[in-house]
């Protein structure tokens, strides 16, 4: 499984000849001068929830691709109402894809739309495929339920909000590594606007005085589980 990060909380993920993208946020991202949305390829769009820094792009990668959609069902309602075809899913919930299982799990966080109109509740996603379990948390704060997903999952990486104000900061990132029981963690929705910048120098430091390693990858830049 390689995963990209493509900014903020976008990801590319190559898994099982397919490719799936996480949240596009392409063109609006200030920080983005690498990836161009007219390049992508998706064969699926996964959308943690309906905020436009998660959202931006879905309409126009989706029309371009032919990808399907993934997402809580009022979000695929939306989108399908614009003729993109989607896979509605909700809390709990997991579904057997070509590319591998998701599981849609709790986040807590708000979502609506850049108009103001409802986008259902927020979630994040557990992949397993080709033998490993990655945790897609999306925007989110510190949960017990993280707790749940080490009792079901054997994680190979956690993929967490690190930039703080809006979601967890890198200190409630590492608790939840440690209620995930993974210590190996990639680090996003950090550095693309001022309320969330952050020191990639004490975060890692941090991680690696509890035992963990924190990834903050470069816009493009890739790894491997």
């Amino acid at each position: 499984m390689k995963i990209t990060f493509l900014g903020h909380a976008s990801l590319s993920i190559e898994v099982n000849q397919k490719v799936v993208v996480v949240d596009p946020f392409i063109s609006g991202n200030p920080k983005n001068d690498q990836i161009r949305l007219d390049d992508l390829k998706a064969d699926y769009i996964l959308v943690t929830h309906a905020h436009q820094d998660h959202t931006l792009d879905v309409f126009s990668l989706a029309k371009q691709t032919g990808a399907t959609l993934i997402s809580n069902y009022e979000i695929i309602t939306h989108y399908e109402s614009q003729g993109i075809k989607g896979h509605p899913m909700n809390h709990g919930g997991s579904y057997c894809f070509e590319f591998g299982t998701l599981k849609y799990v709790n986040a807590i966080h708000s979502s609506s739309f850049a108009d103001g109109s409802y986008g259902g509740q927020p979630g994040g996603f557990i992949l397993s495929a080709e033998g490993q379990s990655i945790y897609i948390a999306g925007d989110t704060a510190l949960s017990y339920d993280m707790k749940l997903i080490a009792e079901e999952f054997d994680l190979a990486l956690s993929i967490l909000p690190v930039g703080d104000n809006f979601t967890m900061g890198y200190a409630d990132a590492l608790k939840a590594s440690q209620f995930l029981n993974c210590s190996r963690v990639m680090g996003y929705h950090f550095d693309t606007f001022g309320y969330i910048e952050m020191d990639h120098k004490a975060a890692k430091k941090h991680f690696l005085d509890y035992g963990a390693s924190l990834d903050l990858l470069e816009i493009g830049e890739s790894l491997v589980v």
